[in-house]
């Protein structure tokens, strides 16, 4: 398969970029790399409690890239696992498309993640966006309960000509202040991206090109208790849009968290915490 990476310099970059942030997490943690679905995994551990939290982040996110979350869900008491998905730039399997475009194949690679990393005890998963849409198409008895933040796979995201045009001029031309504006426009007004994600994002543009649309969520046949929460200013999935679709497919209602945008998971670490 090809490899989202540009260069093997660059894939090598993006590598480094996430050990020296974890590297630098004062949380203390472990790490390990399993087989999961056939695709080589990432996992971080950290924190101890009765209930393992496991985070499956966006796209073009992964545990390096996600310690504000990480850290208020420590925090609060939870045993936690963050898996780098396969596919995108991290620690991970570089490998383009393992899943062949399918939700399905993302959804074992997710079950397969829970019982190398959480074989006992009760287990929550977050997912955001991308990720959200992972952890909806698991199949995983090991699943108690879903919380899923400005979920994919549930209807087509919103790409105004604005948001396409930044999106662009990112991808084709990144720099620091390009990076900054994408970040802007997937925050809440007023809102600052943080430093470290301006950088990430940087990296991500430069060396690779990862996957875009998650496409339909492939929803099991056994159902859980899902949470679902988006921002009021998701520029991807206005609540306005996301909502219907929430009652239609999942059966529940929306919670819209007032001061936050696409990127809940930066914006209130904390309040997704208490969540879990």
């Amino acid at each position: 398969m090809d490899s989202i990476y540009r260069s093997t310099a660059g894939r090598e970059h993006i590598r480094r970029w996430c050990t020296d942030r974890l590297d630098a997490w004062p949380v203390p943690q472990e790490r390990t790399t399993v087989n999961a679905n056939g695709a080589r995994t990432h996992l971080v551990s950290a924190g101890s409690g009765p209930t393992t939290v496991v985070f499956v982040p966006g796209t073009n996110f992964n545990a390096a890239a996600s310690l504000p979350l990480a850290t208020a869900l420590v925090t609060a008491g939870h045993r936690l696992v963050l898996p780098d998905v396969p596919g995108q730039p991290g620690l991970s399997s570089g490998e383009r498309g393992p899943s062949g475009g399918r939700l399905s194949w993302y959804g074992t690679w997710l079950s397969e993640v829970l019982d190398a990393a959480a074989p006992t005890g009760p287990v929550v998963v977050i997912g955001h966006s991308f990720g959200a849409a992972i952890a909806l198409s698991s199949p995983s008895p090991r699943i108690d309960r879903l919380v899923l933040v400005s979920p994919g796979g549930l209807g087509r995201l919103r790409l105004t000509p604005g948001l396409l045009a930044v999106s662009a001029a990112w991808f084709v031309r990144p720099n620091p202040a390009r990076s900054t504006r994408l970040l802007r426009a997937m925050l809440a007004p007023g809102h600052q991206p943080r430093e470290e994600l301006v950088e990430w994002m940087t990296l991500v543009a430069r060396h690779s090109r990862s996957s875009g649309a998650p496409g339909a969520a492939d929803l099991p046949a056994r159902t859980v208790p899902r949470l679902v929460t988006t921002g009021a200013h998701d520029i991807f999935l206005p609540p306005r849009r996301l909502a219907p679709a929430v009652r239609t497919r999942l059966g529940t209602g929306l919670q819209v968290i007032p001061d936050a945008g696409h990127l809940v998971v930066e914006e209130h670490p904390g309040r997704l915490a208490a969540l879990a």
